[in-house]
């Protein structure tokens, strides 16, 4: 449109050039050839389009569009055409929604989903679902998923470890959905979760009976542990003294006294003998260092 407007400025401001030329008013045949070269200037850009970074632009010309859509930067187009650019950059859509949980109860959820359109389907998507498509089907789409999905499970699966994997199946879901149509969803992020007076408390307290229990278990296998290494460590100790008390006589004690004895009273310190008792007493030798 712009394009046809400025040949026809171009056109005007031309013939009003010449019919001054013609009357010799040569302020206005310059002023018209001025028009005339902007004009013409307008509508030589209009040959020439500008897609920004991270968006395609597609090139719909009286209905009929293109499947070739247009990279980031300058593009020569049909002036005449429409250019109807799209962001391929990772768009957000937030939701604050009332889901149903496995126990029927009503829990709010804010979440939130993470998509891109693939470059590839920009104009299937354009010809299919128009410029406004993320309200057409991904909003809807995920608003269904999140409360089909939601509803399989426990109001404490959204308050523990199981966020994670809530959050999965959410996009695996949604993915199915939306993928085949050119929208490509990232991430769906759980933000903030709701639940219901006293279900909060109830579940906490659930968790903390939880971690008590397990922390008994790890205290009784520690004991259970520790009991076993005395029991290894007694059993030891009683086969090294059987061991001892098999290889040690009173022959041999005797025998080790008399030799005890011979050296002490070979010494050449002082001594003095103290005879034992018992026929088998052995002497024992006191003294003092000189």
């Amino acid at each position: 449109m712009v394009f046809l407007i400025s040949l026809l400025a171009a056109a005007v401001a031309f013939a009003v050039h010449l019919a001054a030329k013609k009357r010799y008013s040569k302020s206005e045949a310059t002023f018209a050839g001025v028009g005339t070269i902007v004009a013409l200037i307008i509508a030589l850009l209009q040959v020439f389009t500008v897609i920004p970074a991270g968006s395609v632009g597609v090139v719909d010309f009286l209905g009929m569009v293109s499947d070739n859509t247009l990279k980031a930067g300058v593009n020569l187009v049909n002036p005449l055409a429409n250019v109807v650019k799209f962001s391929v950059k990772t768009q957000e859509v937030k939701e604050n929604m009332s889901v149903p949980s496995k126990e029927g109860l009503s829990i709010q959820l804010e979440i939130s989903v993470l998509y891109s359109l693939n470059p590839e389907n920009a104009s299937r998507v354009y010809k299919t679902l128009g410029e406004n498509y993320a309200e057409i089907i991904l909003v809807p789409q995920f608003r269904s998923v999140v409360r089909g999905i939601t509803s399989a499970y426990e109001a404490k699966a959204l308050y523990t470890s199981q966020r994670e994997e809530l959050a999965n199946a959410i996009q695996k879901e949604l993915s199915k959905l939306v993928n085949p149509r050119g929208i490509t969803v990232e991430a769906v992020p759980l933000r903030q979760i709701v639940l219901p007076a006293g279900l909060t408390a109830s579940i906490e307290e659930k968790l903390k009976a939880e971690q008590e229990s397990q922390r008994m278990e790890f205290v009784l296998k520690k004991e259970a542990q520790e009991a076993e290494r005395k029991r290894i460590e007694a059993k030891g100790i009683a086969d090294f003294q059987a061991v001892i008390s098999k290889g040690i006589t009173s022959q041999l004690l005797k025998w080790k006294g008399i030799e005890a004895t011979e050296k002490l009273a070979n010494s050449q310190n002082s001594k003095v003998i103290v005879i034992g008792s018992g026929k088998e007493g052995l002497p024992v030798i006191l003294g003092n260092d000189k």
